[in-house]
């Protein structure tokens, strides 16, 4: 041992660890070989692990990590929490941020109506910029590479006639930046998504009343302008019945088939299962108290139509109107009551049922699922709709309007919904699809919706909630320390992105922040100018994130380790002078 580093009782070690910064903990072994002789000490990491990161000490051990040790070390040393670079060419509000799946390029959208193709490579450069103010653009907002990175699915706002607005999406291809086809996508925030490496899905949106409409999701080729006339470039997927002004937006999809090989469990019963040693933290109570109480199943509520006490619609709205005209219905109905309760007795006899079972049950199925936001008591989106998507659906070839359709199924319904009870603001996928993540404001707890055109007030914080899409059931305790400040009714997409070990998002407080999808702690703040509206993971590079802002600017974010990494890449400057003046002296 060292002369000069005195022996310390280990009690006494430990205080001192407690009270040390990252850096210094991860540094002391260079200079105290006491240090070393308990660097390995898993009892002494573990305690420290706990108090410094407040993290209960029933949550177990990340399942992939070796030791105590080497997780604290992966906590300070792997999150990209370090700016390297700040991009600056937009010259407005940047809104949207996607990467390329083999994480060499990616795309931003922005206010100034242009969508940046970037090369991700040391340092990161403009590759290709297109300006969408030809086609009559208002501005880009949302991006997506296509599963071979060969096409690059951009939506925005398109200007109409008499200034109306719409949305549209736009189909470029990544060989030589041309663009190859425009889809009309209404609402503008459908966004829009890729089901497979040709076919992408948009949205449209037919009134029938005041307050109640039709969306019909419509499934597309990408090859619209060059394909032959005798082939389908379109096809009707689904007509779904919108009730209370609410409408179908943010469309995305996720694949059945990945669910049986998750990068990370999230429910510590199934860690369990797959290693006996981790003990099992229920994330569902905030209390003692609370866990002692019955707890009710997190399943999410499949929400169904009335079944009008199975009279037929028919009769059911002649004895609707019997009741109004002979003054029997009390009290009187306002004209948004009656009707919002026409169209549920019509939508009762003109619906598809929904598929037997939802849950996937064969590992290798090559089934997808449709989902987007909705809702059915107001026009702020409460609400997350799944629909099944099955093989045969999944090309534009037979009738334009699918499959032919019984008059008792005018509409498709929904193959399970799940209830958010506030205003939804975000929703990304884990990469394997098997994780839903949802960012949302809520609504002041047993509030009543009276009228669909005055949503309840809506918190300043953020929720982040957590589904499983394998048992459609919430299984972490919603993330928290982002904050938004806008009402309901101006309210905007803050776009989440989720990595293998983290999940992040922005805030209109000016910061992005991390959390460890395991523990569920927030890791890390990134600072910005204003509003942050998106952020995104490369797929190939967890240490790596993105940040896009209302302040013009990307930044990058890397770890402490990758930068380390790069900077020793990098010449140093001494050696290059040393090199120099010895080849002057030669």
């Amino acid at each position: 041992m060292d002369a000069s580093c005195p022996r310390l009782p280990d009690t006494v070690l430990f205080e001192i660890f407690l009270y040390l910064d990252h850096a210094d903990v991860l540094s002391v072994g260079l200079v105290c070989q006491q240090w070393r002789a308990v660097a390995r000490d898993e009892f002494l990491w573990k305690e420290l692990f706990y108090r410094y990161y407040r993290v209960s000490r029933d949550v177990p051990r990340h399942p992939g990590a070796v030791s105590w040790y080497d997780e604290f070390q992966r906590l300070y040393d792997t999150i990209p929490c370090v700016e390297v670079q700040a991009l600056k060419e937009h010259n407005d509000q940047v809104l949207h941020l996607s990467f390329s799946h083999s994480g060499c390029l990616f795309a931003s959208c922005s206010k100034d109506c242009t969508v940046k193709i970037w090369s991700n490579e040391l340092d990161i450069s403009l590759q290709h910029s297109s300006n969408m103010r030809p086609y009559n653009w208002s501005y880009t907002q949302f991006s997506q590479f296509n599963s071979d990175d060969s096409l690059l699915l951009v939506s925005g706002v398109f200007v109409g006639p008499h200034n109306s607005s719409s949305g549209e999406i736009a189909v470029i291809s990544m060989e030589n930046f041309t663009l190859l086809s425009r889809v009309r996508n209404k609402p503008y925030d459908v966004f829009g998504c890729w089901l497979n490496e040709t076919n992408l899905i948009s949205g449209n949106l037919h009134r029938i009343g005041r307050i109640t409409s039709c969306s019909v999701l419509w499934l597309n080729n990408a090859f619209q302008g060059i394909e032959s006339e005798n082939v389908n470039v379109v096809k009707r997927l689904f007509k779904i019945q919108n009730l209370n002004a609410s409408t179908i937006r943010t469309v995305m999809v996720a694949d059945c088939s990945r669910y049986d090989s998750p990068d990370l469990l999230l429910d510590y019963e199934e860690q369990l299962a797959a290693s006996s040693t981790c003990p099992v933290f229920d994330l569902g109570s905030d209390s003692e108290e609370e866990e002692a109480k019955p707890k009710p199943p997190l399943e999410a509520a499949v929400q169904e139509l009335p079944d009008a006490r199975g009279v037929p619609a028919e009769h059911g709205l002649q004895q609707l109107f019997d009741d109004i005209m002979e003054g029997r219905m009390r009290p009187a109905m306002t004209e948004t009551e009656l009707e919002t309760k026409v169209a549920e007795l019509f939508v009762h006899s003109r619906t598809k049922p929904p598929e037997p079972s939802l849950l996937p049950t064969d590992s290798n199925s090559k089934t997808k699922y449709l989902i987007f936001t909705t809702g059915c008591l107001t026009y702020s989106p409460h609400q997350i709709g799944i629909k099944r998507i099955l093989p045969h659906q999944m090309t534009t070839a037979g009738p334009v309007l699918g499959e032919e359709r019984r008059s008792d199924e005018f509409f498709d319904s929904l193959d399970h919904v799940i209830d958010i009870h506030g205003h939804i603001i975000g929703m990304g996928l884990s990469p394997d699809h098997r994780y839903l993540y949802v960012n949302s404001r809520a609504w002041p707890r047993d509030c009543i919706i009276s009228d669909p055109m005055q949503p309840p007030p809506i918190a300043e914080e953020i929720d982040l909630h957590v589904f499983d899409l394998k048992t459609m059931k919430e299984v972490k305790r919603a993330l928290r320390a982002h904050r938004a400040y806008t009402p309901n009714e101006e309210c905007f997409f803050i776009f989440l992105d989720v990595s293998k070990d983290f999940v992040a998002s922005g805030a209109e407080d000016r910061h992005g922040y991390i959390w460890d999808r395991h523990y569920n702690i927030c890791l890390a703040k990134l600072q910005h100018d204003n509003v942050v509206n998106s952020v995104a993971f490369s797929p190939v590079e967890q240490e790596l994130l993105l940040t896009a802002s209302d302040d013009t600017t990307i930044k990058v974010w890397r770890s402490p380790r990758a930068v380390r990494i790069r900077q020793a890449r990098r010449p140093r400057p001494r050696k290059l002078l040393f090199s120099w003046l010895m080849n002057q002296k030669s």
